[in-house]
């Protein structure tokens, strides 16, 4: 809720140069952050504006202002000031509450050494949160590793090993440290995880990289190593876990937005409400303004529009935002509280990050997908592999071809040697057991294929790893180099046993067959088996090689040490240094199994039920979007020069849904994008049924969220599991992230955190329908309740000359929405439902009828205005007619409600008559309201009277009002009319009704004959208009037009 602080991010293109022990040149900021939106000083100014920022708060400080002019206000000085406190104060403990959450959850895994500098030197012991970036220098474990947990920054549990430089990693005594000289340029603060360009220059020592191995971030984790030696280069708002902390988007919803224009209607509608009675009260003081010399000036038109904007500003409901906050935090916590949502294999409940988003959920139009991790479980089973020409392999026809001497023999034993060899994967040993740590759950599979099939991967050091083969010899590969691009593909340069230079390399096959030697075989074959693998829904990655001579190594091993002390432009610099040696000789290929999560073909069915489009974004081949598309009974493949030729052939149906399936590459879409052929993209996207994107980079999947969110008036929803997802996830107008197995990073996010797929279901058909209709009904009767109340304000105006006299008591007014009327709207935005969940559930349909959005817009308002003025109408002129006959009225209504409207109602009528109960003994000990001295005895005495006479049931509310003097000449009355009400409280309606007339009624019976109560500063004394009087004289009748033309006055 709210703004975030903005943190500061540092332009990542400005380099920094880092001088060890030498402090005086290290200027760079503290380690001291704060991650909270208050502090105890700006707490005050920073919530206060906040608040008048928005529009109705705002308003309601001017009414206050204006309130404070003398002889303005009809209604007192402090009646819109009090509840406008109370709404500030709830306001604030909720921001107090939220911003201390907020700061626990961030800084629980965030220690600060507030004596940390850029430049120092730190040691960290084994259990350990680092306090600062730091350059890992020196460990207590064989060859200068450690282990880190960094489950706090990306929420992966596996360790990371970390690897300080050779040059650096015999520095371990303080006198060494302490004489340790030199500099360390690198880039400057960003919020990349797994990305860092720097270089060391030790004094007489030549220049050394430095990559993202040997960087240990703030908020990761020290484990099994004794201690850790590093030099400090980011500290506070610099470091990277600060950086990605960054403000999220500001997400507003649908509904919020139609409720502010709403409010401005309701605006509006105050401004013509104060006209009118700014012409009636010329109209009446130029007809009979001579002989009521008793209110003072007339005719001063500024004067009388201030007094009618006060008198009628509450038509627009003061509690509507804190109501709507309230309600919507509850409702947030429904979610976080569901069962039905509850993974208990990892004990993962849903979780509502922001409670402004709920009714969203109601109203989502357009669902885009990640396929792996979001619909799969992302748990990978090794399960067929293609090697030399052979076809797909199983296991046990794999084994028998390298044993029995099969002429793929060799390419077997270097398919697995591969496999077993180029990865990042750790081994930790239990025993006899060996279990994998790895950064990817598709590496841990390759490696545990691999240790199935006979070459068990056992052991690793910085620069070597060791292989136990089928023949039980132990293979020792020294590795040279490990290359890791961005560009899907993974290389290493190792020297195996037998002295050979060779380079192994597995990637996407888009990658691999682009650097493909001519020499190269089987390239038509391997690329048939994976089709065939892609069809099956199996996930692929081509294996690769080449052998290279000393010389060849040699000079590339030149090269890249070069480019490695570069710190501008690196990574490009790399990716052309790997280009010049990756030209390979394919091996084979290999395909993992990535099951659906449980349920997800029923979540989609449903999903397509509830007229929700579903978009798959995806880096898959085109073949798996193939697959995924031949469910619907035509599929065709878009490149750029089929769209144009695709609108034509759909004709009069573009434009409308079709049972098709639209599938595009990423490197179609890049061109789709552009502005000249973008709407024809659009349109013919928008006609099918499903629209399958494939072989997508992170930034195109946002790029498409937008283009539907910008062109085409519905709500979005994107949902994911992994970093690459998290730029569609806050583009969509809703984020939800599910934890999966790829980190946190897409739930830290979201908006909303759910952990299997078909979770989703419940989440927008149950939740993000009853959301919607709650919200959208409170606001309505919030809207509803005001205008009823106030235009009956209008209908006194026109019987007490439009003099600005209030119909009800004034403290009644300034807390009718806050207090009177708060818990029947409060319970209907909590326990209102449209549908049971069952129904919602079985019938997905229903899902439509939030959706389109036709419950809550412009017309329902007009629609809920003119239904309010007819009610009003009613509540006014029916006691006032019968009132002209002496007869007495009742008002009933008898509804069956849950057992919290019943609550609500019957809990507002107590706190009324408690309220009551005080306020009648106010004065004289507080100063307020005199008139309502002794009222609760009357009342009461009234109470019983009607139980003995009328022998009403006990569930009704009898309300006798007193015999009072006429206030001048009432319509139709020359004498006092006892009055009765009776209500029946059984319906939100009712219980408005019954404050209405019951405050009305006291009301009636304390006006006294004058337009102001005593407390007024009127023109003229208390005194001096009882000494006017003369009640020798005679009256003569008047009709019911001439009284009702003069009002209340003579």
């Amino acid at each position: 809720m709210g703004w975030r602080r903005p943190l500061q991010r540092t332009d990542v293109t400005k380099a920094r140069t880092i001088y060890l022990n030498e402090p005086h040149r290290n200027s760079f900021c503290k380690n001291s952050i704060s991650t909270a939106k208050y502090s105890l000083w700006s707490f005050l100014p920073r919530y206060l504006y906040l608040q008048f920022s928005k529009a109705a708060n705002a308003f309601f400080l001017f009414i206050t202002i204006l309130q404070q002019i003398p002889d303005v206000s009809p209604t007192g000085k402090y009646t819109t000031l009090l509840p406008l406190l109370i709404i500030l104060v709830i306001s604030g403990i909720k921001e107090i509450v939220e911003d201390y959450v907020s700061l626990l959850l961030l800084n629980a895994p965030n220690p600060t050494a507030l004596g940390v500098n850029v430049g120092d030197i730190v040691k960290a012991t084994d259990g350990q949160f680092l306090p600062a970036d730091v350059v890992l220098i020196s460990s207590s474990q064989p060859q200068a590793t450690c282990y880190v947990a960094t489950s706090n920054l990306d929420g992966e549990t596996n360790l990371k090993i970390r690897q300080a430089l050779l040059e650096t990693a015999e520095i371990q005594t303080e006198k060494q440290l302490s004489s340790l000289s030199g500099k360390i340029e690198c880039e400057g603060p960003n919020c990349h995880f797994n990305n860092f360009i720097g270089t060391l220059y030790l004094n007489g020592k030549s220049p050394v990289s430095i990559g993202p191995d040997q960087v240990l971030l703030r908020g990761t984790q020290l484990k099994n190593t004794d201690w850790i030696f590093g030099i400090v280069v980011y500290t506070g708002f610099e470091t990277k876990f600060m950086q990605v902390n960054m403000q999220s988007p500001l997400k507003r919803s649908r509904v919020e937005k139609v409720t502010n224009v709403q409010i401005l209607v309701l605006f509006l509608m105050l401004l013509v409400m104060a006209l009118v009675s700014c012409v009636g009260a010329a109209f009446w003081n130029g007809t009979y303004g001579e002989n009521t010399w008793y209110i003072g000036k007339k005719g001063n038109f500024w004067f009388d529009i201030l007094m009618f904007i006060i008198l009628y500003h509450n038509l627009i409901p003061i509690s509507l935002l804190v109501t709507l906050e309230i309600v919507k935090s509850i409702q947030a916590m429904f979610i976080n509280w569901d069962e039905d949502m509850h993974y208990e294999r990892n004990d993962v409940y849903a979780m509502a990050r922001t409670s402004s988003l709920n009714e969203e959920l109601g109203q989502v139009k357009y669902l885009f997908s990640d396929k792996t991790g979001t619909l799969t479980c992302n748990i990978m089973t090794f399960k067929k592999c293609t090697i030399a020409e052979s076809s797909e392999f199983s296991d046990p026809k794999l084994l028998e071809n390298f044993e029995e001497d099969h002429p793929t023999k060799e390419y077997i034993k270097e398919f697995l040697f591969l496999l077993s060899v180029c990865h990042t994967v750790v081994p930790e040993r239990d025993g006899n057991n060996i279990s994998y740590q790895a950064s990817s759950p598709d590496e841990a599979a390759l490696v545990k294929g691999a240790k199935k099939l006979g070459f068990v991967f056992t052991a690793r050091t910085p620069y070597s790893v060791t292989i136990e083969a089928v023949s039980s010899t132990l293979c020792a590969f020294q590795g040279l180099v490990c290359t890791c691009s961005n560009r899907k593909r993974m290389s290493v340069i190792v020297r195996t046993p037998t002295g050979q230079l060779r380079l192994y390399c597995k990637g996407a096959d888009s990658v691999i067959y682009e650097r493909l030697s001519e020499d190269s075989l089987f390239v038509k074959e391997t690329l048939t088996h994976l089709e065939s693998f892609a069809r099956e829904g199996l996930r692929t990655l081509c294996i690769a090689y080449i052998d290279l001579t000393e010389l060849e190594y040699q000079q590339w091993l030149a090269m890249y040490e070069e480019v490695c002390t570069v710190v501008q432009d690196r990574a490009q610099s790399l990716e052309h240094c790997y280009d010049t040696i990756e030209k390979f000789l394919l091996l084979g290929a290999t395909a993992i199994e990535d099951r659906l999560q449980a349920r997800v073909p029923e979540t989609i069915a449903n999903l397509l039920k509830a007229n929700i489009r579903i978009w798959l974004l995806t880096g898959d081949k085109e073949e798996t979007a193939v697959n995924i598309g031949n469910r619907h009974k035509e599929c065709f493949f878009l490149n750029l020069q089929m769209i144009d030729q695709n609108c034509q052939d759909l004709g009069a149906l573009l434009g409308k849904e079709n049972d098709l399936a639209l599938i595009i590459d990423g490197k179609t879409l890049k061109h789709a994008l552009h502005f000249e052929v973008k709407k024809s993209f659009l349109n013919l996207a928008l006609s099918c049924r499903a629209v399958l994107c494939c072989r997508l980079s992170p930034l195109q999947k946002a790029e498409i969220v937008d283009l539907v969110k910008s062109h085409v008036r519905a709500i979005t929803l994107a949902i994911g599991d992994g970093a690459n997802d998290v730029g569609m996830i806050q583009t969509a107008h809703v984020g939800v992230g599910i934890s999966g197995n790829e980190g946190m990073q897409a739930t830290n996010n979201s908006d909303y955190a759910i952990a299997q797929f078909s979770h989703l279901e419940k989440l927008l058909l149950v939740h993000g329908a009853w959301s919607y209709f709650r919200v959208t009904k409170c606001v309505l009767y919030c809207f509803y309740k005001n205008v009823v109340l106030y235009i009956i304000e209008l209908w006194f105006a026109f019987v007490n000359g439009f003099s600005g006299q209030i119909l009800f008591e004034r403290w009644c007014i300034s807390l009718y929405n806050v207090i009177f009327t708060s818990l029947p709207t409060i319970t209907l935005g909590i326990f209102e439902q449209c549908c049971s969940q069952e129904s919602l559930l079985r019938y997905p349909q229903l899902y439509t009828i939030s959706q389109t959005g036709d419950i809550f817009n412009i017309k329902v308002l007009w629609i809920q205005c003119i239904n309010a003025f007819v009610h009003s109408f009613i509540l006014f002129w029916l006691p006032t007619k019968m009132l002209k006959h002496g007869n007495s009225f009742i008002v009933s209504n008898i509804c069956q409600r849950a057992c919290y409207s019943h609550l609500a109602i019957w809990g507002s009528i107590l706190i009324w008559l408690v309220f009551f109960t005080v306020y009648s003994f106010f004065w004289p000990t507080i100063p307020i309201s005199p008139e309502m001295t002794g009222q609760v005895s009357l009342t009461a005495a009234g109470v019983l009277s009607g139980f003995d006479t009328a022998g009403f049931a006990n569930r009704s509310l009898a309300v006798p009002a007193r015999n009072v003097p006429c206030l001048g000449p009432w319509p139709g009355c020359d004498q006092c009319v006892p009055v009765q009400q009776e209500f029946e409280f059984l319906s939100p309606e009712c219980s408005l009704y019954a404050l209405c007339a019951l405050t009305a009624s006291l009301c009636f019976a304390l006006a006294g004959g004058y337009a102001f109560s005593q407390v007024e500063h009127a023109v003229i004394s208390q005194e001096e208009l009882v000494r006017s009087y003369d009640t020798t004289k005679s009256k003569t009748r008047r009709t019911f037009s001439t009284a009702f033309s003069e009002s209340i006055f003579e």
